[in-house]
């Protein structure tokens, strides 16, 4: 038997690492997936097969704590756990194909890890969405224990939600947002920014209070200008969000200088997720999107990305 699942990307509009310290972050699916395909096999082996390598395990919760590489454990923590779970007598094997860059800031672990879930999950019973983010969630962690599932959430449900450690929810907003993806190249670890920020925050706890502050009061305005659909108010939000990361030591200068060239033609630009390297974000619609795609290109890759409203769905 087999089951294929696909998860969206995503991108962070707001909020990125201040999330861990309860302010609310605003994240966007993207239409870029990550398909996961899952067969029952009779021996009792876990397989996984992916462009970043091969891994296979027989099902022990012991091997798969100390799996390497890292990014194979969310995988085989949920194809151990559906097995057991269901009683299963044989093994499973996964392979995944993605149109996201990984450690890019797109949130291709997350996306996998539902895409995962997804596709496990249906080749015993489909779960329902509130389950296989479950899932991803507690198999993400065993890869970044500090990850706050909000990633995972906006993959799983789609389109633009809010999350915060008092839940998520989703952003009713009018068509017409448009995002350029500029990649820097530059690979980061989402391990050791977060680490970073928990330093920064250390060593200037009176200072990054305020910060959390000014990040929730810019997270309110923010979404009161996705609900009018005021681009112009609403990039120069995600611009002045740059520049919080930047004093948070996230940025670097590729993507500052990205972030610069983007600002000169649209509405507004940010870097997203950890920093450190990755993607920005440029707010355009059809009145500025081609010059700023034609400005972009001549310093990066990038592509324009239109919101995903699926979420995370069985094939």
């Amino acid at each position: 038997m087999t089951a294929v699942a696909s998860a969206p990307g995503k991108v962070i509009l707001f909020g990125e690492h201040f999330v861990l310290y309860g302010v609310k972050a605003v994240l966007c699916a993207i239409d870029r997936r990550i398909t996961a395909r899952s067969h029952a096999i009779g021996e009792r082996l876990i397989r996984i097969k992916s462009s970043m390598g091969n891994a296979e395990f027989v099902p022990s919760s012991a091997d798969i704590i100390n799996a390497h590489p890292i990014f194979m454990r969310p995988f085989l923590t949920i194809a151990e756990q559906a097995l057991r779970e269901f009683g299963a007598d044989g093994g499973i094997e996964m392979e995944f194909e993605s149109e996201i860059p990984p450690g890019m800031g797109l949130g291709s672990s997350s996306a996998a890890c539902v895409a995962a879930a997804a596709s496990v999950a249906a080749l015993f019973r489909k779960k329902t969405k509130d389950e296989i983010l479950d899932m991803a969630i507690k198999s993400e962690r065993t890869m970044f224990e500090d990850a706050s599932g909000a990633d995972s959430a906006v993959s799983t449900f789609g389109g633009l939600v809010t999350f915060s450690s008092e839940g998520r929810e989703k952003i009713d907003y009018e068509d017409g947002l448009g995002l350029i993806i500029a990649n820097s190249n530059q690979a980061h670890s989402t391990r050791e920014l977060v680490l970073r920020v928990r330093e920064f925050r250390s060593n200037n706890e009176r200072l990054f209070a305020e910060m959390c502050d000014l990040e929730d009061r810019l997270v309110d305005e923010a979404l009161t200008a996705l609900r009018k659909n005021d681009l112009v108010t609403l990039g120069t939000l995600m611009s002045k969000n740059h520049e919080m990361l930047r004093r948070i030591n996230v940025s670097t200068d590729v993507l500052d200088k990205l972030v610069a060239e983007a600002c000169n033609t649209s509405y507004g630009a940010k870097l997203t997720g950890a920093g450190g390297g990755g993607c920005i974000i440029a707010l355009v619609d059809e009145s500025n999107t081609a010059r700023t795609l034609e400005t972009l290109k001549k310093i990066s890759d990038c592509f324009v990305a239109r919101i995903d409203l699926r979420g995370v769905c069985n094939e």
